[in-house]
């Protein structure tokens, strides 16, 4: 893969000077009262990753379990796996193979179909979560990194950084209708909440990208920063936070006026970015790079604007979600091999659970996965070797660049 598809796995660019390193654990007053109030006993459990090993890393708190239900899908790219751990118990029920390269996973709205994209073989996947079968594959553009499908569930995004597109896919047909262009780099990408746009942070780059999703057009490009990752919405959908890597930063947009209003200091290399469902916190993985990880989430006031502090969650914190009660944040840890279980309201690491080797895309599914034995997907013949028909969806009604 080229060297702009796997920027985030190892985003080298400003981030080695170890002087440069924010404290590993920056908390405001009322962050540190809420650990000084939390009373938690902590004890070594077995790791039930992969390989079923046992580690010194493996965490949990004592009797916290049962408080959200559903499952954490995970994709562990180098390994070739995708991790179902169960949220009630923390503990890893089954994995899928046969997937080369997943970068990036997302749960369709009906919580029982998992999307996934092949970098190495440039597809993307539905699988139905219940039976563990491929529903079917599509061809995308070049090195496919991040996938996100629309909250009606009628059409799929993928962004490819090799050919500098957005593939779109119906869900129902399972085919490719449109190819879009986008920025530099297209990486991580999002829908609003209304469904209307999907916004693309352009990692090589420093533009965020923006679709309307009713005519699969490129309607603008948003200059946000340097090497901005990854994006997530507000809930009422007025704003759209893009992390960049390149400086260490979050930045701010004004949705309808597609306007850059603010920036703020972060970790060191941020990567994935995603909004409590309360509009409190913006949470946001400090990647780092592998020769000097990052290890921390950096929450974000929303009201304000401000940052709150800085958990310490694991080696090359990366991919984050929030299930949907805003109990616990899920952190892939890139270096550490793990997914670290975030209590929000203690703001505590509760669990820190063992997967695949470079863990990166995280989604949560509603749905609970029963425990099962491993299974290789049975996929297509051929599904990544014929061309997509697909429309050309290039037109663009000005803006920035």
């Amino acid at each position: 893969m080229n060297k702009t598809a796997n920027s985030d796995r190892d985003p080298s660019s400003a981030h080695t000077d170890p002087t440069s390193r924010r404290p590993r654990l920056l908390l405001s007053a009322a962050a540190i009262g809420l650990l000084a109030a939390a009373t938690v006993t902590v004890v070594a459990i077995n790791g039930g990753g992969e390989g079923g090993e046992d580690s010194e890393r493996d965490i949990a708190v004592a009797g916290h379990t049962g408080m959200v239900t559903g499952t954490v899908w995970v994709a562990n790219e180098e390994a070739g796996t995708l991790t179902a751990i169960d949220a009630a118990t923390n503990q890893v029920v089954t994995s899928l193979e046969g997937i080369e390269g997943p970068h990036n996973v997302q749960i369709g709205p009906d919580g029982a179909t998992l999307w996934t994209v092949s970098g190495h073989d440039s597809f993307a996947a539905m699988i139905d979560t219940t039976s563990m079968q491929v529903h079917g594959t599509v061809p995308t553009g070049g090195s496919p990194a991040h996938v996100v499908v629309t909250p009606d569930g009628a059409t799929a995004y993928t962004t490819n950084a090799e050919d500098e597109t957005v593939t779109a896919i119906d869900t129902a047909t399972m085919k490719s209708v449109a190819t879009i262009p986008a920025g530099a780099g297209p990486h991580g990408l999002r829908p609003s909440p209304d469904g209307r746009w999907i916004y693309v942070a352009n990692v090589a780059g420093t533009t965020l990208s923006v679709i309307d999703t009713s005519t699969n057009t490129l309607v603008d490009d948003i200059t946000v920063g340097e090497s901005p990752a990854q994006v997530a919405f507000s809930p009422d959908g007025r704003f759209v936070y893009a992390s960049l890597n390149g400086q260490d930063a979050v930045a701010k947009v004004d949705v309808a006026r597609r306007r850059l209003v603010d920036t703020l200091k972060v970790g060191d290399g941020p990567i994935q970015t995603f909004v409590t469902p309360d509009n409190q916190y913006l949470l946001v993985a400090n990647q780092g790079d592998e020769r000097d990880p990052g290890t921390t989430v950096s929450l974000i006031d929303l009201a304000s604007f401000t940052l709150a502090g800085e958990v310490e969650t694991g080696e090359g914190a990366h991919g984050i979600v929030v299930d949907p009660s805003g109990r616990h944040a899920y952190i892939t840890n890139l270096y550490g091999n793990d997914v670290a279980v975030l209590d929000l309201d203690t703001l505590t690491v509760v669990a820190r659970i063992p997967v695949g080797a470079k863990p990166n895309g995280i989604s949560f599914s509603p749905v609970t996965t029963a425990e099962q034995p491993a299974t290789t997907l049975d996929l297509p013949a051929g599904h990544a070797t014929e061309p997509a028909e697909h429309s050309e969806g290039t037109g663009h009604d000005g803006g920035a660049h």
